[in-house]
């Protein structure tokens, strides 16, 4: 089950990146946002901008897909997930590693997993981006049903963001006296409560990232077309 749900994401991301349905007043499909070329709809530019010009005119996605996909790739549930479900290595706990040795993440190229910290900062940012792009949609009457989808994707994406074990660590993971911090120490104890959930988290926003492109490009491709969509 495991390997299915991992390879339905990446199958899906696929075709959301060739597929050029990704925006419709006022709602821009995730996987395509921000859209930083002026190839893009006026409207799904963020802030109006376009700093790639108008020599880029590949598919959006592939500008900033690579940032939220580092991010869940070197994430360190998904790391276990596809470890087991994709290598057998090993298929479970209290099961024999299949392989003659075992050097963990300390040789290349399983030690690039390290950069994981480094693609959080990035995530936090596509994080804002997508609450940026809800509230757009709340903001513009009437309300649809896709701005509540949208909504819904953008709690649950900054959520499995920052319950990672990297914002925990950022919070006060390296503090030797919470009680000379006591603000870190109330910021590191709320992550920490969510990161005891970042299984979960991690399922819940990969459907709803998907669930809420994929409704947005239906309704760009007029699939779907029913009042206040």
């Amino acid at each position: 089950m495991t390997f299915l749900g991992l390879s339905s994401f990446l199958v899906y991301g696929v075709w959301a990146i060739i597929n050029t349905n990704y925006y419709i007043d006022p709602y821009i499909a995730p996987f395509s946002s921000p859209c930083l070329a002026t190839s893009c709809p006026e409207g799904a530019r963020l802030f109006g901008l376009a700093p790639f010009g108008d020599w880029y005119t590949l598919p959006p996605g592939l500008l900033i897909l690579g940032l939220p996909g580092g991010f869940r790739l070197t994430c360190y549930y998904y790391r276990k997930s596809y470890y087991r479900s994709f290598w057998l290595s090993p298929p479970a706990c209290a099961v024999q590693e299949p392989h003659g040795k075992y050097s963990g993440e300390t040789r290349f190229p399983l030690i690039i997993q390290n950069i994981h910290r480094y693609f959080f900062y990035a995530a936090i940012v596509i994080g804002a981006i997508l609450s940026y792009d809800a509230i757009l949609a709340l903001i513009h009457k009437p309300i649809g049903l896709g701005t509540w989808i949208l909504i819904i994707n953008a709690i649950l994406i900054v959520t499995y963001t920052i319950s990672c074990h990297s914002c925990r660590h950022i919070t006060a993971g390296r503090l030797n006296h919470f009680s000379k911090h006591p603000l870190r120490y109330k910021a590191w104890t709320f992550v920490s409560k969510l990161n005891a959930k970042h299984q979960p988290l991690a399922w819940a926003s990969m459907f709803s990232v998907m669930g809420a492109d994929l409704y947005v490009r239906l309704v760009a491709m007029h699939v779907i077309n029913f009042p206040y969509a």
